[in-house]
């Protein structure tokens, strides 16, 4: 049977968790274009830039394991909007610190506040997406691209008008709080341990498990019923069902599959983060206007992948999905390091973005859907380990740099492509349609 069509309520909740990604994307691609300049004012190596910018997701790391504690505690749309409100803050304190110890700190806390607002916002749109009853997630995440984009662009524009740091910040921050805080009165009833009203009908027992026979996916254990964790039969169950035995060591395994994949997507985001614009301006000679261009292609490629990605999913299946990705960041990044050129690295960065667009969103999928876990412990987990990408690409690349070049240093980027290729086996592959009934 198919799941009723979503009604206003789900509708609006939808519109709501949208503006909450939106806003969650717009608040950093405010302040990374930012970052060559205040590299410069505050005299920094590529070295210590990097430890510097490495705070944002030292801060996610420390915080991120409250996330599901709070969201149960107060609900993801609460918490998503406190956390959108505090990490506006940090980015505005971040543009005007006046030495590199006060930037590293408040880099720091607004890593942290967007650790927390990415569970929980990602917690309420699952939970819409399970009203649905259909693969909406990625389109979430292409709203989040689209903040990004919004961003990054008017950040470009901030500069060439030579709009000093702390007026652009404060307003663009102010602005996107009040967009949160008017999404926050269209959230969806209820509290996060709730069984959603309309069923998962989605056919894991006629999933293809051809392969990967050792790490199976997510779906292959629900459709087992999580056997051995105590859970219900996958039919029996609404929402992110999950049993209250311990977890196998399989379920444990797949976690941590999944947080190096969503660790693949961080670190080519985090490429076009902390250096599009560091290597464009700097070992490339671009002006800091075109600069910015790296960055915003990044995000704008990705968005454009994320808005063609549900459909995607639903045809060909997270798995081959995630492996075409995988090539797409390996082969263009690749060759834009080969051949480097500002209109190439551009390009770059922009397959790089396409490349991760649904690689984040899957992973927190098949973790949320875990048997054997609380709810929200696998979205969690993952959202959480997966910042590693992000704490340790930035001095790691910084440290390259300063050894050789920046463009050696960007070599992570075509390795996290790799890397996702050869992982992409724990995703849920494509699903066979249910037989026609005889007769």
């Amino acid at each position: 049977m198919a799941p009723a069509p979503p009604g206003l309520v789900e509708r609006r909740a939808r519109v709501a968790v949208a503006a909450l990604f939106f806003t969650n994307g717009a608040l950093l691609a405010n302040l990374i274009p930012r970052y060559p300049q205040i590299k410069a004012d505050l005299g920094l190596s590529n070295a210590a830039y990097g430890l510097s910018v490495a705070a944002f997701p030292t801060g996610a790391i420390v915080a991120g394991l409250a996330a599901g504690v709070l969201v149960r505690r107060f609900g993801s749309a609460s918490v998503a909007v406190a956390g959108t409100f505090l990490t506006a803050a940090g980015v505005l304190l971040a543009g005007v610190a006046p030495a590199v110890a006060v930037f590293a700190a408040v880099l720091f806390l607004a890593g942290a506040m967007d650790a927390i607002t990415d569970v929980a916002q990602n917690a309420h749109g699952l939970r819409v997406q399970r009203r649905y009853g259909r693969s909406i997630i990625n389109s979430f995440h292409a709203i989040w691209s689209i903040g990004a984009v919004t961003g990054g662009a008017t950040a470009a524009a901030a500069i060439a008008l030579d709009l000093p740091v702390g007026v652009h910040l404060g307003i663009s921050g102010a602005v996107l709080t009040v967009v949160a805080l008017v999404a926050w009165r269209f959230r969806l009833p209820g509290s996060e341990t709730e069984p959603e009203t309309t069923p998962d009908t989605t056919p894991h027992a006629d999933l293809d498990a051809r392969g990967d026979a050792d790490l199976r996916t997510a779906g292959d254990l629900r459709a087992e019923g999580g056997a051995g964790s105590g859970g219900e039969s996958a039919a029996g169950r609404t929402g992110p069902a999950v049993g209250r035995g311990l977890p196998g060591r399989r379920v444990w395994l797949i976690v941590g599959a999944l947080v190096l994949i969503a660790i693949g997507g961080t670190i080519v985001e985090d490429a076009g983060n902390s250096w599009a614009a560091v290597y464009l301006s700097g070992s490339l000679h671009a002006a800091a206007a075109v600069a910015a261009w790296g960055y915003i292609a990044l995000v704008g490629a990705q968005f454009i992948g994320r808005m063609i990605g549900d459909r995607l999913v639903d045809r060909f299946g997270q798995r081959t999905v995630a492996r075409a990705g995988g090539l797409i960041v390996a082969a263009g990044m690749g060759l834009a390091l080969a051949a480097p050129t500002v209109a190439g690295t551009i390009c770059g960065f922009a397959a790089a973005g396409f490349g991760v667009a649904t690689l984040v969103p899957a992973a927190m999928h098949e973790a949320d859907e875990l048997p054997g876990l609380k709810p929200g412990t696998g979205l969690t987990v993952v959202s959480w380990l997966m910042r590693l990408g992000f704490l340790l690409s930035p001095p790691v690349v910084g440290a390259i740099a300063d050894a050789t070049s920046l463009r050696a240093g960007l070599l992570v980027v075509p390795f996290a492509g790799v890397l996702v290729i050869l992982l992409a086996g724990v995703l849920q592959p494509r699903r066979r349609a249910a037989p026609a009934p005889l007769g």
